[in-house]
Order: C-alpha cells, then sequence, then structure tokens
C-alpha cells in the first residue's frame, strides 16, 4: 500500500531572511539610521526577501510605539506642554471634524462601503492605525475594512516621513510651526514623532504633545461611532499611554533625579520609534498593498492633501 508523503517542504533560505531581518533591526539601534533610513530599510525587506516574523509585527509595533511615547515624556517640561496644547486646541477641534465630514462626504460620492470610508475618515483624522483599531470594532468593521484603512494609513505615513521634512526647510517653517503641522496632517504617533525629531527638539515637543491631546478624541468619536452605528456594545479601547505620557512629564518637571536622567529614557525611546518605524515597513508586505482598493486609496490620498494643504495654510498664516 503507497504512503502519501505529507511532510512540509523545507524553507531553506528561512535562516539567512531572520539573519538579515535580524541584523537590519540591529542596525536600526546604532546613531547612524535615522526614522526615514528605518522605514526604507523596512520596506526594503518586506518587498524583497519578506518579514520572518509577520505574524508578530501588529503586537511589537503597538506595544514598542506605546512605550516609546511614554519615555519621551522624560524629556518635556509639562509647563511648556501645556502651553504648546493650548495653542493647537483650536486646530485639533476644527481639523478632527472637518476631516471625518469630508472623508465620509468622499466616501459616499466615490461609492466606497459605508465603514471602510469612515475607517479611513477616522484615521486620518486622529491617529491613524490607533484610531481605526479603537473605531473597527465599535462600527463591528469587517477584516477587510480594517485591513484597507491600515493600508493606505501605512503608506501615506511613509510618505509623510520623507515629504515633510523637506517642505518645512524648503518654506522655512519655524520648529513650532512644523511640530504644529506634523501633529495635524500625518497620521500615526510614529511618524509624527520621527519627522518632528528630525526637525529639531521644540518641534518634536509641540509634535508629541498636540498629536496625543488629538489621540483623547478617540473616545468622543468612539461613542459617537457607536451611535451612528448602532452598536449598544459601545466597547472602546481608551489610549492608556496618554496617561503615562502625563505622568512622565510631570515626573521630568518636578523631580530632581529624573530631570538630571530623564534624557538617558528619551535617547532609548528615540531608538524604540527609530525600531517602530522599520517593523511599520517591514510590515508593508505585497499581500497588505495589493489588498487596498483604487477607490479607497484615493479617498486617502484626496483627504490627507486637503488636511495637509489647510492645516500647512493655518500655521502659516495664524501662527
Amino acid at each position: 500500500m503507497a504512503t502519501t508523503n505529507t511532510t512540509t517542504p523545507v524553507d531553506k533560505f528561512a535562516l539567512p531572511r531572520k539573519i538579515i531581518f535580524i541584523a537590519a533591526l540591529l542596525a536600526c539601534l546604532t546613531p547612524w539610521i535615522s526614522p526615514p533610513i528605518a522605514l526604507f530599510m523596512g520596506l526594503v525587506i518586506a518587498l524583497t526577501i519578506g518579514h520572518p516574523y509577520l505574524q508578530h509585527n501588529r503586537k511589537a509595533t503597538n506595544y514598542l510605539l506605546k512605550i516609546s511615547v511614554i519615555g519621551l515624556g522624560f524629556g518635556m517640561n509639562i509647563n511648556d506642554a501645556m502651553q504648546a496644547g493650548k495653542q493647537g486646541i483650536m486646530f485639533t477641534v476644527v481639523s478632527i471634524l472637518g476631516t471625518i465630514l469630508f472623508g465620509v462626504l468622499l466616501g459616499w460620492l466615490l461609492k466606497i462601503e459605508k465603514k471602510t470610508a469612515y475607517l479611513v475618515s477616522s484615521g486620518t483624522a486622529i491617529c491613524g492605525g490607533s484610531a481605526i483599531a479603537a473605531i473597527a470594532p465599535v462600527i463591528q468593521a469587517d477584516e477587510r475594512s480594517i485591513s484597507v484603512s491600515l493600508g493606505i494609513v501605512f503608506i501615506l505615513n511613509s510618505i509623510a516621513l520623507f515629504v515633510f521634512p523637506l517642505i518645512g526647510h524648503q518654506l522655512s517653517l519655524t520648529q513650532h510651526q512644523f511640530g504644529l503641522w506634523c501633529a495635524i496632517a500625518i497620521h500615526d504617533t510614529s511618524s509624527v514623532v520621527g519627522a518632528a525629531s528630525k526637525y529639531g527638539a521644540e518641534a518634536l515637543q509641540v509634535a508629541t504633545t498636540v498629536k496625543l491631546m488629538r489621540a483623547l478624541w478617540i473616545i468622543p468619536l468612539a461613542l459617537a461611532s457607536a451611535f451612528v452605528f448602532k452598536n449598544k456594545s459601545k466597547k472602546i479601547n481608551i489610549p492608556w499611554f496618554i496617561g503615562g505620557y502625563i505622568l512622565a512629564m510631570v515626573a521630568f518637571t518636578y523631580i530632581g533625579f529624573v530631570h538630571d536622567y530623564g534624557h538617558y529614557a528619551v535617547d532609548i525611546a528615540k531608538k524604540g520609534l527609530t525600531v517602530t518605524l522599520f517593523l511599520i515597513g517591514a510590515g508593508l508586505s505585497k499581500k497588505v498593498l495589493q489588498s487596498v482598493g483604487v477607490k479607497p486609496f484615493i479617498q486617502g490620498v484626496v483627504l490627507w492633501i486637503a488636511i495637509s494643504l489647510t492645516a500647512l495654510w493655518a500655521v502659516i498664516h495664524l501662527i
């Protein structure tokens, strides 16, 4: 009686792929790899040899980003941060409401599936992947809607990380103006921090503070979304790491020991964000890119350009 060979084929390139990936990841911890370069390295790996640990990527980037953001708080004075937050609150309210309304209108005009259009709009308005992850269960979005919206946000984040600093220098934006612009117009916190950190210390402080203040809007948006989409459970993922960031700022401002040695935590946090951007790039596999439809991508691009140009005009003429 013949036996059937059910042996799983051995991937002879598995070990080399893992070695290359780990070497690239470790390189991100060196002083020579900037956030944009780390993101580019990740993209190259994703589109050539592939991510050998892709199944763990989303969870790793999620936790590493949040821990790194908390670490940045150990180098920021809470009084300065509050001042930046006060100035950014008007832009925050107007831009969030305007972006969501315009995004939903675009989705209707392009005949995009309702929940996909809403997730793209929410991710663009507040904080990219974090907003999408929080809003998706509230509106009971399916896996495809989540994948498409995350793919669009990550692609545009990658472009923004390279383009925004170039535009900022070309237009001679001050660090304060650039930080505010980044916080409003770039989707994910990781790319906001990556772009602002290359521009300067003040830009980083303004961008991080205003962006995290925007992230708090996940809560009212989730409640409103539950009402609009008639979800009675109202399950909401609260961005707990913002509380950690505030506590870190308080400690840096009022505790002498933390003030003296907090820069070590900040240095580690910046490296953590560089690694986060590498992992985000490595997670943009061909499958993710192919899952993004033409119409949702058009919606994401038009919405992103609209908010970027509007915010740029505002920070130049009103700041």
